[in-house]
């Protein structure tokens, strides 16, 4: 039994550490259990020795990749075509196996590898067959490999013919009768992917062909002159069909009636105008028309107290902005806590200092309040003291007292509208001249109008409600809101419309 193998290709799996051998089988010794091959080959190398003999106990799996066959036929050489364990070796012969039990082919050498596992480990011996078509075409310089399954073969009784074959027309064949799911999922697989699909593919797509029957100036002409919806887009006036008018993104299609920029009108004019971002024109008034306006505010429930209030919010909310805004008072930023020095004297400008100073330092800022020392002091000055006393702010009477290097903020509000006299007074002096020397920006709020020059150099100018003709140099004029009424302006004769859009204190520039 055992001489019947002799002369057969055999593949043997010896595992991961002897690893895979092929090559002739020259003996077998059913006694000691072992089997010899002849001019073997590892790991597809050819061993150094003509000879190599394997124990039982060391072969995994073995493969048989040409079996001898009894009809006197010549078998291949060893050296010829052997593969790994998933190949097969070419005999190059045809004939019939004796041992696997389908008949030889004219045209075509079907070989039958069979898989022999060890008794040991499977407790049987397994034999799987597969079988190989080899077609040689006409201008093919290797041979073609197919593999089919075992099922096909027993249904048909002899190998079937390769898919390679088959005509461009003949359709793949049924397995009537037999229970394979492996041959079903194949069946569908032919019929889904079986067509010719090579016709047509030789000729090359001409880009430049389609593409000159493309007119890119007419369609591109065609969608300026239409809208998304397909109705012609603006045109000429009178409904023609010309080239549509164009429009800024930032400009409104809807016919408007003409803006009107001078919206606001004094019965007395002040001498200057001014006007906003948007171009609204805003004059100048007269001090007596502007206390006037907030005499008559009051009377109308705009108290003192809250116009000192609105005043200081719309103040500090301009500070702010001016000492940097988010990108300076942020979390992260505590270390560098803006510094504002605030100079305020004994009247109602003061008071609107004071209060400014309030919310400032409620927003994190360092305040420093300078107020001179007054036997007397005004009511107005008296309650926004108390209330800047609760928090975190500094007040000093003393200009020694100030800091000797530059804040970031100076607010100026020494001055006051009606009496002009303190002007000349020693703390006045002192607290003007360390505000020009101190090198930081000021603001002054609520100005007073004076044919003299300012005594502190400002930057920027704040004025309440209506804009007074104030000699500021070069500062720049900022307005705010305190929350006059409309009506309250069309009592003392000032045809009012309110400039400020979404905003409380917004710039002025010299018309």
């Amino acid at each position: 039994m055992a001489a019947d193998w002799l002369g057969s290709l055999v593949s043997i799996n010896c595992g991961p550490t002897l690893g895979m051998y092929q090559g002739e089988v020259s003996s077998v010794d059913q006694t000691s259990q072992t089997i010899s091959l002849r001019q073997p080959f590892h790991n597809g190398v050819r061993c150094p020795v003509p000879e190599v003999t394997f124990s039982a106990m060391d072969i995994r799996e073995l493969k048989f990749l040409d079996i001898q066959t009894q009809s006197g036929v010549s078998r291949a050489s060893a050296g010829q075509g052997i593969l790994s364990d998933s190949g097969v070796i070419s005999s190059g012969q045809s004939g019939q196996n004796s041992r696997g039990g389908y008949p030889a082919n004219n045209t075509h050498c079907t070989t039958a590898p069979i898989t022999i596992l060890r008794k040991g480990e499977m407790r049987g011996l397994v034999w799987e067959l597969y079988f190989s078509n080899w077609l040689q075409g006409p201008d093919a310089t290797s041979p073609q490999l197919t593999t089919i399954g075992l099922g096909d073969f027993l249904y048909t009784g002899s190998p079937p013919a390769s898919s390679s074959n088959r005509g461009p027309n003949q359709a793949t064949p049924k397995k009537n009768g037999v229970k394979n799911g492996g041959g079903q999922m194949r069946l569908r697989d032919d019929e889904c992917f079986g067509a010719d699909m090579d016709e047509g593919l030789d000729t090359d797509f001409d880009f430049e062909a389609n593409l000159a029957l493309f007119d890119k100036a007419a369609v591109f002409s065609q969608i300026d002159g239409t809208d998304y919806n397909g109705a012609r887009s603006r045109g000429t006036p009178g409904g023609e069909r010309g080239t549509p008018t164009r429009y800024r993104h930032d400009e409104n299609i809807l016919e408007v009636k003409p803006v009107v920029y001078r919206q606001i009108t004094v019965p007395q004019h002040g001498g200057k105008e001014y006007c906003t971002d948007s171009g609204l024109v805003v004059p100048s008034v007269s001090y007596d028309l502007h206390k006037c306006l907030l005499a008559s505010a009051e009377r109308h429930g705009l108290s003192l107290d809250r116009r000192l209030e609105m005043t200081g919010v719309c103040a500090s909310q301009m500070a702010l902005t001016l000492l940097g805004g988010p990108n300076r008072l942020t979390p992260k930023n505590n270390h560098q806590c803006p510094t504002v020095a605030l100079l305020c004297g004994p009247h109602v400008q003061g008071a609107q200092g004071i209060s400014c100073g309030r919310h400032l330092a409620n927003h994190e800022v360092e305040v420093i309040l300078f107020l001179p020392n007054f036997v007397k002091m005004q009511e107005s000055i008296t309650n926004e003291l108390s209330l800047y006393s609760k928090t975190s702010g500094k007040q000093v009477a003393s200009i020694k007292d100030l800091p000797v290097s530059p804040v970031d903020l100076v607010i100026n509000c020494l001055d006051c509208h009606e009496n002009g006299f303190l002007r000349d007074q020693a703390w006045y002096l002192a607290a003007a001249d360390w505000a020009n020397q101190n090198r930081a920006p000021v603001l002054s709020i609520d100005p007073p109008v004076s044919g003299q020059k300012q005594a502190v150099e400002a930057k920027w100018t704040l004025s309440l409600g209506l804009p007074l003709p104030i000699d500021g140099g070069e500062a720049r004029v900022y307005l705010c809101d305190i929350g006059v009424p409309k009506q309250v302006f069309q009592e003392v004769g000032i045809n009012y419309h309110s400039p400020f859009g979404c905003k409380f204190v917004i710039p002025l520039h010299s018309a």
